[in-house]
């Protein structure tokens, strides 16, 4: 018996031990990225202050790129192309206090990806936030601008507002699309829900890719039992960081008003049935082909359950119809503050 609790003992002191480590190389990998990011940041603001005060022209990127590689032969990144994104990495940040203390936590690559890939401050804003609030890799940053999550996040209709605990409701808001883009489904047009379903299961990880991050699969045709009669909810997944059982229910037709009274009935049943201590009411996401925003405006204003509803597509372009329900810069301003 002595012996095994010393085993024990050891086992725990060993992880303990390991744990420390893992977490001094983080720290040094976020010492090393952040040293790197400001080198990148002065030598932009450098070409930039020579070629304004200077009236140095375009070339002084080219040699200077050419000697740097010369004198640190050893050395990545410094590359013609490279020195011009570190002057377009100051010149795009110098007059935004807010953005230019974040860029210091991403990676260079998915700093780049975000300049450039993305159209304004606003949606940098979003992207930066998310990117180091879920931990994305650069892969998961770029499909997300791909796939317009940023015009997406900003359109959702859902009634967290009402139903989700105040804690939990900007986590939850972040959680749930107005659109998903599942354009790695290879699906006509025309299709039947179950196809739609089968297909996302054999494409799991980018379904979930596509649904943001912190989701797992639980399972599919999930069976509740509710007094002898069965109910099967389409997909069930859960969110990590909000700790919750997330139900989602797949239409193939525009959205219905009841479509909400039995998501309502389902998250009800799933949190009587299913849900474990310490986890938090599950959320429902109705995804559709199509809807009418009225209407899901209508069927969510007086329902007690946290519900969001979202339409897919299997191209990734965005509608232009859509574009003139985005907030205004300063509501959208707002939003991004509430991350």
């Amino acid at each position: 018996m002595a012996a095994l609790s010393r085993e024990k003992e050891y086992a725990s002191f060993l992880a303990d031990i390991k744990g420390r480590i893992a977490r001094a190389q983080y720290d040094a990998l976020k010492a090393v990225n952040k040293e790197l990011i400001e080198l990148y940041w002065d030598i932009g603001s450098k070409i930039v202050q020579k070629q304004e005060k200077n009236g140095w022209g375009k070339s002084v990127v080219e040699t200077l790129s050419k000697d740097l590689q010369k004198e640190y032969p050893g050395i990545r990144g410094f590359s013609a192309g490279n020195v011009w994104r570190m002057r377009t990495f100051y010149i795009q940040y110098r007059n935004c206090p807010k953005l230019a203390p974040m860029v210091r936590e991403l990676s260079w690559a998915k700093n780049i990806a975000i300049i450039e890939k993305c159209k304004d401050d606003l949606e940098r804003e979003f992207y930066i936030r998310c990117t180091r609030r879920f931990g994305w890799t650069r892969d998961v940053l770029v499909h997300q601008i791909e796939n317009k999550s940023y015009e997406k996040q900003m359109l959702g209709q859902n009634n967290f507002d009402k139903a989700v605990p105040e804690k939990y409701r900007k986590q939850a808001s972040l959680a749930v699309k107005d659109e998903y883009t599942f354009d790695f489904l290879s699906l006509g047009e025309e299709h039947l829900e179950k196809e739609l379903e089968d297909s996302l299961i054999g494409k799991i990880r980018e379904f979930l890719a596509e649904m943001g991050g912190h989701f797992c699969f639980v399972g599919s045709q999930y069976r509740l039992e509710v007094d002898n009669d069965e109910y099967f909810i389409d997909l069930l997944l859960y969110h990590r960081k909000l700790r919750c059982l997330i139900a989602i229910e797949l239409k193939m037709g525009k959205f219905k008003p009841e479509y909400a009274g039995k998501m309502q009935f389902y998250l009800s049943a799933l949190d009587d049935l299913t849900r474990i201590e310490g986890e938090n009411p599950s959320i429902g996401i109705i995804i559709c082909k199509e809807k009418s925003r009225t209407t899901v405006d209508y069927a969510l204003r007086d329902a007690h359950k946290p519900i969001g509803v979202a339409t897919y597509r299997i191209t990734p372009s965005l509608p232009k119809e859509l574009v003139k329900y985005l907030p205004s810069k300063e509501e959208i301003g707002r939003k991004l503050e509430k991350l």
